[in-house]
């Protein structure tokens, strides 16, 4: 670990600091070798060892491979012994990098603090996003998020200066969108901690959304364990065009797959359509793909990559991508575990929506369907950017329909905000005049961040409650997530027909056939939108935001957190089992119906406390509904018989030395990677958490920190349990990979019901729980 960190350090010292433009030059790399970043010139792209992985399991499994198996199996620890078996075996993997957002990047640093460890042992970066709130306009908002989140951000670029990480300034832009302009390529596998680094599956990358904890194992050196994919294929036949854009095709996967229908799985997407479309549109295809709980999406190697990669100053990966071509695309006759077909030519503008994106309408069915179920019409606010739709052509387009609006004399009747992608996004569409027309025609253009597509907006043109209409070319559209107004109805569409309806005013308006009023009269249709894919000039790189880990590394650097802050506050570890079964855990909350991590831990105001773990407590599931009494925030205390808040109750039962168990329904977690939806029913005296199923991810964090992850054996069993039982759960003494444990539920008027519970735990996953957390075993390891 420390030799990476000096190898960064001496060669930046050699290079100088100003790599944000220009790669390294060739005299400090051999010509066999191409640097992975021109940040991180000392580590190399490895497709030799890729390839050599990749034939020995080929040979082992005596089948052709799959893309993504070739990517996932050519990154294992030990190819030669790994059992591979998809959907049932634990993989061993060695990722190349890891990223991390500023909202999960505090948790995780404070995680790797904890361990003990002097550097990372892979390259990883740090991205300022998450704590800029949208409120007046980039550069405004962006000062004042300097100044209200000052202590975050010193203690991240501090640690990351300390332990070696690339630190991108606020500013900088959005995660996903850094990563796809400067660390993903074609082949290599990356974890950040976000549910949409799967972005970086359009250039070929399996990237992959996780908790905090997974990314400390890969930063410590340690291998990082992922259940064997199944692998669904989308075949694309045809081509896009006229309003159809690649946004309609994960709109409408997600209507076929639904929110759970890629759980334990990863997306490969092949056939001749995928061709026509551009890398940034395949990106915003795999980007949403976490919305169907995907473990993460890909496209193969094709020229739209290259192009990308050689406009993005990184044609020296291009031209060794292209020698090992074959290598980067499925093998042919590979078998996929289901397959999904669509057809470009076919395909219509769609729009997903309310409250859940795998709400799949076309466009030309919106307007009835909504009036049939009483959706307001009228759309206040058109909301465009964000990581899964803010590139060069997105812009383009929606500009393509602003500038039709705007020469009939027209500017947008709904509110309109703009969310530049990137810093590099940013630059270039103003210098290309993108920004004007999206101004003259009423846009608002909003710093480069995540903003409201997490819930950091200050709206204030409607009230709480009040029941209105928004359509977004975000990812998500959960119950209250953009506004923290659960009356509000958020669609999801891609950016141009965002555009179109802000333009319009109403959600009926469909492009495609209807008409709009220019200023003197006349009738007009919408031309469909022609944008270029990529700059004619090369991209503007803005503002260099990039602080490099420094020169002479960070061993005598200190990273200090005041125990009075309360924003950030040093972890203490989880209390071991104690090597018995859990007897009469109470039950703290039935939760009725869906159940995101966004329930179970709410962002917007809440990710200032992103670093302070008992303060962020104070949101734990105050989202999700009480089966009880359909309450949102309110469940009886078993102890006094009266009725509060979830965090207040369960604070109230840790203080009393009562544990407890959180009932839960289906894909129980879905949603944002978020790990303090598993930290904080831990910290608050939580055991356990039985549900119908679970998401991936959340699954894996609540393993992580000690908790157990339970789903019903036979689902009905759910109804079996009452908002006051006690719950004991039995069979952890002889707690083994595959063997249930079963469940004994005392209810309050003295009868009694028992069932079994399934399990996903691995062996070394019953180590964290029997060691309290991972980050516990970690360190009983050292």
């Amino acid at each position: 670990m420390a030799t990476y960190c000096l190898t960064v350090a001496r060669l930046q010292l050699a290079l100088g600091q100003g790599v944000r433009r220009l790669h390294v030059s060739a005299a400090f790399n051999a010509k066999a070798k191409v640097s992975m970043s021109r940040f991180e010139p000392s580590n190399y792209v490895s497709y030799e060892k890729l390839n050599e992985n990749v034939n020995i399991v080929r040979k082992r499994l005596n089948r052709p491979l799959t893309l993504s198996e070739k990517i996932v199996y050519g990154h294992l620890d030990d190819p030669v012994g790994q059992d591979i078996a998809r959907g049932h075996t634990y993989l061993r993997l060695r990722p190349d990098r890891v990223a991390m957002q500023d909202a999960t990047a505090q948790m995780a640093m404070l995680q790797f603090i904890s361990s003990g460890l002097p550097c990372v042992a892979v390259p990883s970066t740090i991205h300022c996003d998450h704590l800029i709130e949208a409120q007046i306009g980039g550069a405004k908002d962006l000062a004042r998020a300097k100044d209200i989140n000052a202590e975050v951000y010193n203690f991240l670029a501090s640690a990351g200066a300390k332990y070696g990480v690339g630190f991108w300034k606020p500013g900088s832009g959005i995660i996903h969108q850094i990563i796809l302009e400067n660390y993903a390529y074609p082949g290599v596998l990356l974890i950040g901690t976000d549910s949409h680094t799967p972005n970086g599956g359009g250039l070929g990358s399996i990237c992959i959304g996780v908790g905090g904890a997974d990314a400390v194992d890969v930063m410590a050196g340690i291998p990082w364990e992922l259940k064997c994919p199944k692998v669904i294929g989308v075949k694309l036949t045809g081509k896009l065009s006229g309003w159809t854009s690649p946004k309609d095709v994960i709109l409408k996967v997600a209507g076929i797959l639904t929110v759970k229908g890629g759980t334990g799985a990863i997306v490969e997407y092949h056939g001749p359509g995928v061709d026509s479309i551009s890398c940034t549109g395949m990106a915003t295809i795999c980007n949403m793909g976490a919305e169907i709980g995907a473990t993460t999406s890909v496209f193969p190697y094709n020229h739209r990559m290259k192009t990308y990669l050689e406009k993005t100053g990184r044609g020296d990966i291009a031209s060794l991508a292209d020698d090992y071509a074959d290598l980067l695309v499925p093998d042919p006759g590979c078998e996929y575990d289901s397959i999904v077909e669509i057809n470009l030519d076919e395909l219509k503008p769609h729009i997903n929506g309310p409250f859940t994106p795998d709400l799949a309408h076309p466009m030309a069915d919106i307007g009835a369907t909504a009036v049939k179920n009483g959706w307001p019409l009228e759309v206040k606010v058109g909301l465009i950017g964000s990581c899964t739709n803010s590139s060069y052509e997105d812009m383009g387009r929606s500009a393509s329909v602003a500038k039709q609006a705007l020469d009939k004399g027209l500017k947008c009747k709904a509110a309109f905000t703009i969310t530049p992608g990137s810093e590099q996004i940013r630059a270039t569409i103003e210098r290309d005049g993108y920004s004007k027309i999206l101004g003259d025609v009423g846009g608002m253009v909003l710093a480069n961040a995540c903003g409201p597509c997490i819930g950091q907006w200050d709206r204030r043109d409607v009230k709480k409650g009040e029941k209105n209409t928004i359509v977004t070319s975000y990812n998500r559209n959960f119950t209250a997530r953009n506004d923290a107004n659960p009356a509000t109805h958020a669609f999801v569409a891609s950016p141009e027909i965002v555009t179109a309806l802000a333009i319009a005013g109403t959600l009926d308006f469909n492009p495609e056939v209807d008409y709009l009023t220019a200023a003197n009269g006349e009738k007009f249709k919408l031309e469909p939108p022609s944008a270029d894919e990529l700059p004619k000039l090369d991209f503007d790189p803005g503002q260099d935001t990039y602080q490099h880990p420094p020169a002479e590394g960070g061993s005598k650097l200190r990273v200090d957190v005041s125990p009075t802050s309360t924003r950030l506050q040093l972890l203490e570890p989880f209390d071991k089992w104690a090597g018995g079964d859990l007897e009469d855990l109470q039950v703290l909350i039935k939760v009725k119906g869906k159940c995101t991590t966004d329930h179970i831990s709410a962002a917007g105001p809440w990710l200032k406390f992103r670093g302070h773990l008992d303060n962020i407590s104070n949101n734990m599931l105050i989202g999700a509904v009480n089966i009880e009494n359909d309450g949102i925030n309110k469940i009886k205390n078993q102890l006094t018989g009266e009725y509060g808040g979830v965090p207040d109750v369960a604070r109230h039962y840790k203080a009393n030395g009562l544990s407890w168990v959180v009932v839960g329904d289906d894909n129980y977690g879905e949603g944002s990677s978020r790990e303090h939806a598993a930290l904080e029913p831990r910290h608050l005296g939580g055991r356990c958490i039985i549900v119908k199923s679970f998401a991936r991810i959340h699954e894996t964090n609540l393993k992580k920190q000690g908790m157990l992850p339970l789903t019903f054996q036979i689902p009905a069993d759910y109804d079996k349990i009452r908002p006051d039982d006690k719950i004991s759960i039995k069979g952890l003494a002889n707690f083994t990979p595959g063997k249930p444990l079963s469940a004994v539920v005392n209810h309050s008027d003295g009868s009694k019901d028992d069932f079994q519970l399934n399990h996903t735990f691995n062996e070394t996953q019953i180590e964290w729980f029997q060691a309290g957390s991972a980050l516990n075993r970690m360190k009983e390891l050292q």
